[in-house]
């Protein structure tokens, strides 16, 4: 095997790419395995729509916060499901600017996680304001009551970030869809699909003038998507820094959730392409150069994941504070101390088994590193939310959380629907960036 693998396979070109890419979108009737691995998904939603409206009538006394863990799976989980999105975006935005080719091939699939990771995000914090039907208050509109935002609150910053990250990652995802979608709209085999595709282009004929324009555009939403990521997620540490809470109150927190969003962005990105290279027959253009580098960069994210811990232990003690070093001898030996070790065990020491190339190479290795890069990340967010908060200052206030059915139930059901958004962009436009990918394949030769 050579030292560094293609990023496509030899022979492939762009005629042939094209037929490919579009004739899954273009399928009359769906593969049976999309059929089979689209019920549980659905059924997951339809759950989750269940749990939310029951969450109306009941209220989030449903849940299993309490005093003092006012904080449960709502924010564990939107902090969880904000990392997958902007892995997403880090491999759609970033390495846009740095020009890899090998990018051109996965940045659909990275993009769409993008988008429906930040939507399985944003519910939570809705649903955590107690009464999610007022959470339009949190605009700052002129209304009659002369009511405004408390704009030192935390919630305020979450709803910026969110709305912000969300109208960008729809943008920047849409735009990238034009030219592809022309080209389903000219292959369209139905006059339906073709008026369908016609008008989700939006006029796109692929004329000079109009390539200049969108490569200025495309160029410029990218720019603004790569420090829009990191600034999003900063916002996110923030949220916990800004509170005078045992274990929060830290100035590492913007970049230590940084590198936990790289570090779980880039294993479901791993986790989505294996399967579907094999299930869409897209071996020549998802090489094992894409796992190689996916692979590499999972471990870069966890070396990096590995210093913050590190750190983290390292302020606890030297700053010398009592409540401190209690919060973090619970963690090492306390009643959460099962998670805080799985989280050590699959974010830093399972992915050090990607130094060796054989490994990164081994796609069944590769999938179990990445699901368990994703476990370790929830129980991360876990011992953040639930360690600190159920180890006040006060030893009096001292309590023991656990989730509820009903966490669990809203927590799957978002699962679900992640799963489900994938399936139905797979279903329905081109996995594959087509007009990206001819920028890198040699056109055929007579």
């Amino acid at each position: 095997m050579n030292a560094v693998e293609p990023v496509t396979l030899p022979g492939s070109n762009n005629p042939d790419m094209t037929d490919h890419v579009s004739a899954i979108a273009l399928r009359s009737k769906p593969f049976l395995w999309w059929w089979i691995a689209v019920t549980p998904p659905a059924l997951l939603t339809s759950i989750l729509v269940g749990s939310i409206l029951y969450l109306f009538y009941a209220g989030v006394g449903i849940w299993g916060i309490d005093w003092p863990v006012g904080w449960g799976f709502a924010i564990i989980n939107y902090v969880w499901w904000i990392a997958i999105a902007s892995g997403g975006t880090f491999i759609s935005a970033l390495f846009f600017l740095t020009r890899s080719e090998w990018r051109n091939s996965i940045n659909r699939i990275a993009e769409s996680m993008t988008l429906f990771g930040a939507a399985c995000a944003g519910i939570y914090p809705i649903l955590h304001l107690g009464r999610p039907w007022f959470f339009y208050w949190l605009f700052p509109y002129p209304n009659s009551m002369g009511l405004w935002p408390q704009f030192r609150s935390p919630l305020l910053w979450d709803f910026f970030a969110i709305l912000t990250y969300v109208v960008a990652s729809i943008l920047f995802w849409y735009l990238g869809l034009l030219p592809d979608l022309a080209t389903l709209r000219d292959r369209a085999p139905t006059r339906a699909k073709q008026v369908v595709y016609g008008m989700m282009a939006l006029g796109f004929r692929g004329t000079g003038g109009q390539w200049r324009h969108y490569h200025a555009l495309y160029g410029v939403l990218a720019a603004i998507m790569a420090p829009l990521v990191c600034s999003v997620h900063s916002i996110v540490g923030l949220d916990f820094a800004g509170a005078a809470t045992v274990g929060w109150h830290s100035t590492m927190f913007p970049p230590f959730f940084i590198f936990g969003a790289s570090l779980s962005g880039f294993a479901t990105v791993l986790l989505l392409i294996m399967p579907l290279r094999r299930l869409l027959r897209l071996h020549r253009y998802i090489t094992t150069r894409h796992i190689d580098v996916l692979g590499r960069l999972l471990l870069t994210s966890s070396l990096f994941v590995g210093y913050a811990y590190i750190m983290d232990a390292f302020t606890t003690y030297y700053g010398g504070e009592k409540a401190e070093i209690t919060m973090f001898q619970e963690k090492l030996f306390g009643y959460y101390a099962a998670i805080y070790w799985a989280t050590i065990l699959f974010n830093v020491l399972l992915p050090q088994l990607l130094w060796v190339r054989g490994v990164r190479l081994n796609q069944v290795a590769v999938g179990l590193i990445s699901l368990g890069v994703i476990v370790g990340m929830w129980c991360e967010r876990y011992t953040i939310v639930v360690v600190s908060l159920h180890r006040p200052h006060l030893p009096s206030s001292y309590g023991i959380f656990h989730g509820t059915i009903w966490d669990w139930l809203t927590m799957m059901g978002t699962v679900g629907l992640f799963v489900f958004g994938i399936l139905m962009v797979v279903r329905l436009i081109p996995v594959i960036s087509m007009f990206e990918m001819r920028e890198i394949l040699a056109p055929r030769r007579p």
